[in-house]
């Protein structure tokens, strides 16, 4: 069952910041009128959050005249770290000012006295695995901009999966004119990182806007791409201790054969791509590898094989290079794919992308390395910045260019 969620163009409005008069300069309505659209109780004042200034700074209010404190949670916005306390003016609004900050999405809430909360004055959202947070998008990217293009449409996707036995959910963005034509298209599946959900990369990740440019400027072949939930969860709503199994047994048996069947795409190998971010990375190494002859593309973004180095990508004593301390469990698991010469011939690209001031730095380049010694070529860009949304759509803009050519 498919139900459209957001086409391209009517999230549009992200951009449409205009001039706002400053919260503290409004005059209160009168008591009882609930003012635009509620949000707000009698009396309160009304307020505007969040406000895009001209030189990308972000204003962020919240009439809470009875609260003690305020704060702002917003992980990816650069330089916020504890300076987040939001200052209450005498109309009872709180409010802070940030930035300036890089072109991009950036999802937030305010913490009143001890308690989230998503921005009452802000339609715009963006789920993760257990919340929902507020969205704010700073224009100036020329990439994830909301463009004068023609734009594709992204549709929330239900299905069941039988290797789960639970119903199950994924985001699909088809390009420009998939509904106008009966031709097929190339799929590239594009997974997600720990925490987030099948929304993420479609809101805060912008990836229908960046796909619709790519594809406007000819950068990029038009794609359908499929965006599912890489968390599985247990019977006591817990992220399952098998949860990387769990998902490859889901993408396998019920996500592909879904795609195949119920989309326009091309099922051969050269038409076929899968990339991820963080678990997403892993989770995309987990399913390529074993299947290498289904995907002539890896991507695997702030990434690599999480977990099979002791002492890499956590901060800690930089592991031995690989090859040098012996295989990992996982090298000797895919041994057999890794070393076959036939499936190397038809595979496209294998491509890496990690900040430098990213945690899992180590990681990727342990995973490069491994890759290397079994006679692959990987593609590594060490980018600046760390493990954010702002690499991450980077990485998106990089990749999929270099896709189905």
């Amino acid at each position: 069952m498919t139900r459209t969620l957001r086409s391209a163009c009517l999230v549009a409005g992200l951009l449409a910041v205009g001039p706002i008069v400053p919260a503290s300069a409004q005059a209160p309505p009168a008591p009882g009128q609930g003012g635009r659209g509620g949000g707000r109780g009698p009396g309160l004042p009304q307020v505007t959050s969040p406000e895009v200034m001209a030189d990308k700074r972000i204003a962020f209010r919240i009439a809470a005249p009875q609260a003690q404190a305020v704060r702002l949670t917003a992980s990816d916005i650069p330089g916020l770290g504890q300076a987040s306390q939001l200052t209450k003016g005498a109309n009872g609004v709180w409010e802070i000012t940030v930035g300036p900050v890089p072109s991009g999405g950036y999802r937030y809430n305010f913490n009143v006295d001890g308690v989230a909360t998503i921005d009452p004055r802000n339609p715009l959202t963006s789920e993760s695995q257990n919340n929902s947070w507020s969205l704010v998008y700073v224009p100036g990217s020329d990439f994830a901009d909301a463009r004068n293009v023609l734009h594709g449409g992204v549709t929330e996707v239900n299905y069941y999966s039988t290797a789960l036995k639970a119903d199950r959910r994924m985001h699909v963005y088809t390009p420009p004119g998939y509904d106008t034509n009966n031709r097929k298209y190339p799929v590239f599946y594009l997974l997600h990182g720990a925490g987030d959900s099948d929304d993420s990369w479609s809101t805060v990740g912008r990836a229908g806007f960046i796909l619709d440019n790519l594809i406007n400027d000819k950068k990029a072949k038009p794609m359908v791409v499929v965006m599912p939930a890489g968390h599985t969860r247990g019977p006591a709503n817990q992220i399952a201790a098998s949860a990387t199994d769990a998902f490859v047994s889901d993408f396998v048996t019920d996500i592909m054969p879904y795609v195949q069947k119920n989309y326009r795409v091309l099922t051969d190998r050269a038409n076929t791509a899968i990339a991820g971010l963080s678990m997403g990375g892993l989770q995309t190494l987990n399913i390529g590898i074993p299947n290498l002859e289904k995907f002539a593309y890896l991507g695997v973004y702030s990434s690599g094989l999480i977990g099979a180095f002791p002492g890499a990508g956590r901060g800690g004593t930089p592991a031995p290079a690989a090859g040098t301390g012996g295989p990992t469990e996982w090298e000797t698991r895919n041994t057999a794919k890794l070393d076959d010469p036939n499936l190397k011939k038809g595979l496209k690209l294998v491509w890496f992308g990690t900040g430098k001031e990213d945690f899992l730095l180590d990681t990727t380049v342990k995973t490069v390395d491994l890759f290397k010694k079994h006679g692959f070529s990987p593609v590594f860009k060490e980018s600046g910045g760390g493990h954010t949304w702002m690499n991450w759509r980077d990485y998106l803009n990089e990749f999929a260019p270099q896709l189905f050519q």
